[in-house]
Order: C-alpha cells, then structure tokens, then sequence
C-alpha cells in the first residue's frame, strides 16, 4: 500500500552551546530555555555507536574502535570488556550495535553487530551472540558465535547498517543491512545487502520469510531497497519501523512491510552526490514510499518509539537522532495534513550530533552524542 510522504520543514530550535562534563561521578545539570528537559551530562566515551539497558539499570556501551564498557546512570565508567573479536575499524565501520537476548536474565546473552576484514581489502558486517559476565571493574565476553554475515564482503567503509532488534514476542531477530555505497545490491536479491533481514535468534531463517524458498541469502530477506539504514525500531502496536540516509537529501522514515521494495537506488527524494537527479517516489508508484523523509537532509542515527511516563505528552512518538543536523528530531504520528509521519520538533543537545538515542527504565531520555572523536551520554529529564 502507498502511504503519504511530504517534505520535511520545521524550523529548528536555536540553543547555545553548553560546556563539557565537569567529571564523570559529578555529572553537571544543564538546562537551556529552549527545550522543555534539563540536559545532565554524565559521562565520556571514544566515538561512542550504541547503548542497551541491563536489569540492574547499568548501561552497555559500545566504542567504534572495538571497545564495549558498562556504565552507571552516575557516570561510574568501566575499563574496556575483554573477548570481543578484531573489529576492523575505518570510516563508518567498526563496532556497532548491541542488544540484549530477550531472556538476558536467565541466559546472559548479548548480540552485537561489527566490520570483519576480508579478503583483497574487502569487508563486511556480522552480528555475533556471547554470554556476558561483568565484573567490578569491566567485564568478559565468551562463546562468542557468529550468526550472520554480509554477503558478499565488497571493497570501501561505508553503509554497514547493522542495526539490531528484536520483535515484542521476542521470537524474530531484525537486522538492517546497508548497500556499502555500491548502489545495485540493494536491488539484487542474490546479495543480502541494502535489505532488512529477519532470523529467528540463533541465525536460522523462518519459513514464512517472504522469500524463503529461492534459498541461500535471499532467505533471510524481509524487505528490500534501503540504501544505509541506522535506525530499527517496533512501536506500541507491534510495527518496525526503520529510518536511512538517502544520498544527497531524501532521508527516510518508514514502516517496514513483509517483501516489500523500497525503491533504492531506481527512486529517491535526494539526488547523487554528482548531482545527477534520481527519480522520486512518486514517479514509480510501484516501489514503496517513505511515510516521510527530509530535504535537506538531517543524517538520521538512532530510534526509539518512547513509552514512558516522564514526558507523558511525547509518548508514543518516535524520536530520531541528527548527525548533520545535530539534533533530536520528535516525529509524530498526529499529522495536521493527513501524513502518516511528521516531524513535530527538532532540539540542539550541546550542538554535537547525536548517534543514538534509548528510554531508560524510568522514562528518561538518554543521549550519545558525538564531537570528533570524542563523545558524550547525556539524560534528559523533564524542565522544572
């Protein structure tokens, strides 16, 4: 079914920028005028990509460069795990997500996703379980078991995707596969890259996939025709959703629909960076249309759907970090003009760009954000 997709505009909130954390056990609380949350600051990381709650409200964070830490919500910081595999870092690869098995507690058993090195200079992404133990000063992963690999491993460093999540029932694992900047593949079925996958939690497909009998990587397909997906998420009702950088302007923000194609690289609301135009959604009806994207771009990096009491008039809405646009952008799905998607506002967290968002288990809000090389996690809480 084609759903409605229109031109993103809301203007963007202007706000100073605030100094860095005074220490990592002080956090400093700032609260700018423009913004209805006081921002604290609360602890420092090295190119920091994603963030999981654990039971006991400690935080796993994951580092590009190949380090995964814990971290308290006081700032308490630990020293980098030990038995993570050789990442194979450089430009937007390395490290990436991580999420916890739905029965984490019984089993300790995480999922990440992260650039293996492969022959003739070439690479690609993986996704890997291992039993986590922690300690009081860092932590250990062992039986680590590769379950899902990019294929084929292709030459350059960009458009991994490798973003994770797992279906309310806890039954599917998602995984979002970025076309590593080659364009076609996407298209191609026999590649598994520009798609979104859908494996039960051990790495083995599901018979009902939508094209599970053609076999081999086109198997694991759910949906296909994204270009870098960075963002995987289910709402209240059970949807995953899933946002990307389109090429030069065009992001997208969409509900993920079973075999359905989306259009990537045939159709684009953004163009090529050569310039050369690329037709828009609306000229081939035929592919499936973002329910909303944004010209100029805003570099989506991060999703929840936030479900929480803290900021009772946000709930339900789904929240996307900015790296370009250095923003976290709210979308709302109470559109004046009819759209399903529409982004209702946009907020500065210390003007740095934001990589990734999550809802801690009291409805506050918690940020990565990142500047150069260094990185910050911040909480917002309600404005006073």
């Amino acid at each position: 079914m084609t759903r409605p997709y229109f031109l993103m505009s809301a203007a963007m909130i202007g706000l100073a920028g605030l100094p860095a954390c005074a220490g990592e056990t002080q956090p400093e609380t700032q609260q700018d005028s423009g913004v209805p949350f006081e921002i604290t600051e609360v602890a420092e990381f090295t190119q920091p990509w994603a963030l999981v709650f654990l039971p006991d409200g400690r935080m796993l964070v994951t580092e590009k460069p190949g380090n995964m830490r814990w971290v308290t919500q006081g700032g308490e910081t630990s020293d980098p795990f030990a038995g993570l595999p050789a990442v194979d870092e450089g430009g937007q690869g390395g490290l990436g997500d991580v999420i916890l098995h739905p029965d984490f507690e019984d089993n300790s058993t995480i999922y990440f996703s992260y650039v293996e090195a492969g022959e003739g200079d070439t690479r690609g992404a993986v996704v890997a379980t291992a039993t986590l133990s922690l300690t009081e000063n860092g932590g250990a992963l062992a039986d680590v078991t590769t379950i899902w690999r990019q294929n084929p491993k292709v030459t350059g460093r960009g458009h991994f995707g490798h973003r994770l999540t797992f279906s309310p029932d806890g039954e599917y694992l998602f995984i979002s596969s970025g076309e590593r900047q080659k364009f076609d593949p996407a298209q191609d079925m026999a590649q598994n890259l520009g798609k979104i996958i859908r494996l039960y939690p051990d790495g083995s497909v599901p018979e009902d996939n939508p094209f599970y009998d053609q076999g081999g990587v086109t198997a694991q397909i759910w949906s296909f025709g994204h270009r870098n997906p960075l963002g995987l998420a289910f709402n209240e009702k059970g949807e995953l959703w899933e946002h990307e950088m389109g090429p030069r302007h065009g992001d997208e923000f969409q509900l993920i629909e079973r075999g359905e194609n989306y259009g990537y690289p045939i159709v684009s609301n953004g163009d090529h960076y050569s310039g050369e135009e690329i037709p828009d959604h609306d000229t081939r009806p035929e592919f499936r249309a973002p329910d909303a994207y944004w010209v100029p771009a805003i570099s989506p990096a991060g999703l929840i759907f936030y479900g929480g009491e803290m900021f009772e008039s946000w709930k339900g809405d789904a929240f996307i970090g900015g790296l370009s646009s250095r923003a976290l952008v709210r979308v709302t799905f109470d559109c004046e003009d009819g759209a399903t998607a529409c982004e209702a506002e946009r907020y500065s967290i210390n003007d740095q760009r934001v990589r990734e968002i999550e809802e801690g288990p009291d409805g506050t809000i918690w940020v990565l954000t990142e500047s150069g090389s260094d990185g910050t996690l911040v909480k917002l809480t309600p404005a006073e």
